[in-house]
């Protein structure tokens, strides 16, 4: 069976070692890290991963416009916003801008793991 391959985007060094570790502990493979919208465009450009993590808050571009600019280059792309608690507009933002679905911090493993099943099961 192929690994889902999965780009984690978040300009908390902490957070994304946290979602990695989770990630691999679900036996996917996260095959590359961005720490800001511009770098996640330009990295999912590079490996077009399965799956993208992308925060919603972020410095130099936030992830609602790397979100825009990855769909406008590849309108499959499956993406899954990430934001802390009492974000909701931004979460409706992202959710009409194509975001798949999304994760609120602190991260969970178990609604890490129905997202991602979710999401890379559809079509």
């Amino acid at each position: 069976m192929k690994t889902t391959k999965i780009l984690v985007v978040d300009d908390a060094a902490f957070m994304r070692a946290m979602l990695k570790d989770i990630l691999e502990n679900l036996n996917y493979e996260v095959v590359a890290e961005g720490k800001n919208g511009l770098e996640a465009v330009h990295l999912y450009k590079r490996y077009k991963p399965d799956l993208v993590t992308l925060d919603i808050t972020m410095p130099e571009m936030d992830g609602i416009d790397a979100l825009k600019e990855i769909i406008t280059f590849d309108r499959h792309a499956k993406v899954i916003m990430c934001s802390a608690m009492g974000q909701q507009k931004l979460v409706v933002d992202s959710i009409q801008a194509g975001a798949m679905d999304f994760l609120v911090k602190p991260f969970n493993k178990d609604r890490i793991a129905v997202a991602i099943e979710s999401v890379i099961s559809s079509k």
